[in-house]
């Protein structure tokens, strides 16, 4: 049960990272939401609701910031909980981090809870301080070695998230973005699986079609060389959705799906507020 338990864990771990989307696909740095909140519902299969998300994005003239909490819990089995933020610069219409930090606690019902916590510093576009509790040492055999050009031009979580969900001609899935999270450096590889129509309670008077797409994981450095990192590589066990609001000159990603062998994780938009250039008010519940 522990083991199933941490796949929940990964899969709102992941859907975390990718809410953060929710303020992308700008153009000039004027034209950014200045204000996003949302809330998200997670579930998992077999167990039902499991947990919830509530994250909040602000942009200050050419800085932005982006904090997130995730909860889940399954009673009288597994209890966990995370929180994410990230702050940077707008260059142009480019996000450029600054930093990125990522905390997270686990308590099955038997054994210790466990804590980790990770931050990432940049300077020049170049990963300049890494700090993990507890250590993380990927040295020896196993383990494919981190080098210092890895650590260059590689977007954290969160940027990375905002950068693949900007409008990129005809489809927002074709993508390949460079990561590191303090421990890999990995690609995200997207490709489009078409659209789908977007329910929603209220009518928000944006677009009701979405794009459909699949998340393949790459893994470059500070992964295990072995059969269970290669099995991964070859999967796209993740799904994201996302609905254009162009009022806003964004994409909102409504839900989030990460396949496991246990079953799968999801995550879906509940309600979210922003606040659109000439402080225009949007709502979307779903």
């Amino acid at each position: 049960m522990t083991i199933k338990f941490r796949s929940i864990a990964r899969a709102t771990a992941v859907a975390v990272t990718l809410l953060i989307a929710a303020r992308a696909a700008a153009e000039p740095v004027q034209s950014w939401p200045t204000k996003v909140t949302a809330s998200y519902k997670l579930s998992f299969t077999g167990f039902g609701e499991v947990g919830k998300l509530e994250f909040q994005s602000q942009v200050d003239g050419a800085a932005y910031t982006s904090t997130g909490t995730a909860e889940v819990k399954v009673p009288l089995i597994y209890a966990w909980s995370s929180n994410i933020g990230g702050a940077g610069k707008l260059v142009a219409d480019e996000p450029k981090p600054l930093t990125y930090s990522f905390s997270s606690k686990g308590k099955p019902i038997i054994g210790a809870a466990k804590h980790n916590s990770i931050r990432l510093g940049f300077k020049d576009n170049i990963v300049n301080q890494v700090n993990i509790t507890p250590p993380h040492n990927p040295d020896g055999p196993k383990y494919v070695p981190i080098l210092p050009e890895h650590m260059k031009n590689a977007l954290d979580p969160l940027t990375a998230v905002m950068t693949f969900t900007r409008v990129n001609g005809s489809s927002p899935c074709a993508r390949r973005i460079p990561i590191f999270d303090g421990k890999q450096r990995f690609d995200l590889i997207m490709t489009s699986a078409g659209q789908q129509k977007v329910a929603e309670t209220r009518p928000s008077g944006q677009p009701g079609i979405g794009y459909l797409c699949k998340v393949r994981y790459f893994p470059i450095a500070g992964h295990k060389n072995n059969d269970e990192t290669k099995s991964a590589s070859d999967k796209t066990d993740i799904e994201v959705a996302l609905r254009p609001i162009p009022s806003a000159n964004l994409l909102v990603p409504y839900r989030v799906t990460v396949a496991t062998k246990y079953g799968t994780g999801t995550m879906l938009l509940q309600r979210m507020d922003i606040v659109a250039p000439g402080q225009k008010q949007i709502a979307l519940v779903h």
